[in-house]
């Protein structure tokens, strides 16, 4: 029997690390993508260092793994966005846009392209279904809870979408990928 493809955001850091050791525990082929989003070799968090982290989690794994280059996704739907809320003086968060624009949306129409059924995040965050609507809820642990990062995704980007739950230390059964 064929497992379920699942693309997983791999940046080579301990919550998508994380993620990926648990979908396979789950039986899930695991597909991993390494987003590249920003072009600064002066940066403090060098896209390449973080590139060499996720290829040898990913070797270690025995994960497929692609690098995409993202950066101009990035620059026309994100960061032209921040500079022109600043310039309008609001104080934007580039991270939410950028999980709306780029690692929940154009990533998921590229899992859609090589076959995934899903995509999957490392992100401590839990999916809630209303009906046949999704919204983003505060992960169990609350101390490591990233859902202000995620508000701004719609039920149409989240359908498709696995999250790593963090347990609570009071609630270890919410631990692992929500599904």
């Amino acid at each position: 029997m064929k497992k379920e493809k699942i693309v997983l955001g791999m940046s080579g850091g301990v919550d998508s690390s994380v993620a990926a050791i648990l979908l396979q525990k789950k039986g899930f082929e695991v597909y991993g993508v390494f987003m590249k989003n920003w072009d600064d070799k002066n940066a403090i968090c060098n896209a390449e260092d973080d590139y060499a982290d996720a290829v040898s989690v990913c070797n270690q794994l025995n994960i497929h793994l692609k690098k995409i280059n993202y950066t101009k996704e990035y620059k026309d739907r994100v960061f032209s966005q921040f500079l022109d809320d600043h310039k309008n003086g609001f104080t934007p968060n580039p991270d939410v846009l950028c999980n709306k624009e780029i690692k929940f949306d154009v990533f998921q129409k590229y899992a859609k392209q090589i076959g995934a059924t899903k995509i999957a995040s490392g992100h401590y965050a839990k999916i809630v279904k209303e009906n046949d609507n999704f919204f983003i809820s505060k992960a169990s642990d609350r101390t490591k809870d990233q859902s202000y990062f995620l508000y701004q995704l719609k039920s149409s980007l989240l359908h498709n979408c696995l999250l790593y739950t963090s347990p609570s230390p009071r609630d270890q059964r919410g631990s692992g990928i929500a599904t």
